[in-house]
């Protein structure tokens, strides 16, 4: 289970570890979004303290409908006690999870100022 909680600006949050390119992990807050089909977004600048390898290019649809084009870079992210190879794209906002990332999991949450958001896998 992924538990996190409902923020100041009633956002749910949730922690991400990511491994860096000596292997250890590094927490990162980040907010779900469910209007992100990827996987991960982070900053530049965290992108390079973390050195993750970069893959290319890539066209994303942004929120107000312009397309735009940006980095992508290969990350392992241990979720749910479990790590995953995903791709990481560069953005410079707030962390985001994406759909791609929950795929496979319930998200409930209590939308209140604190309240908790909790990821668990759905039963089969």
């Amino acid at each position: 289970m992924i538990s996190g909680r409902v923020n100041n600006r009633y956002e749910a949050i949730v922690q991400i570890l990511i491994q860096n390119q000596a292997g250890e992990l590094v927490s990162v807050d980040a907010v779900v979004d469910t209007g992100f089909d990827g996987s991960l977004t982070l900053p530049a600048n965290v992108i390079a303290s973390l050195g993750l390898h970069w893959r290319g290019k890539a066209g994303v649809v942004l929120a107000n409908g312009l397309v735009d084009e940006c980095d992508v870079y290969a990350g392992v992210v241990k979720w749910d006690g479990i790590p995953r190879q995903v791709l990481v794209e560069a953005a410079e906002t707030d962390p985001l999870v994406g759909m791609a990332m929950m795929k496979g999991f319930e998200m409930r949450l209590e939308v209140k100022l604190g309240g908790s958001v909790t990821l668990e896998t759905m039963s089969a």
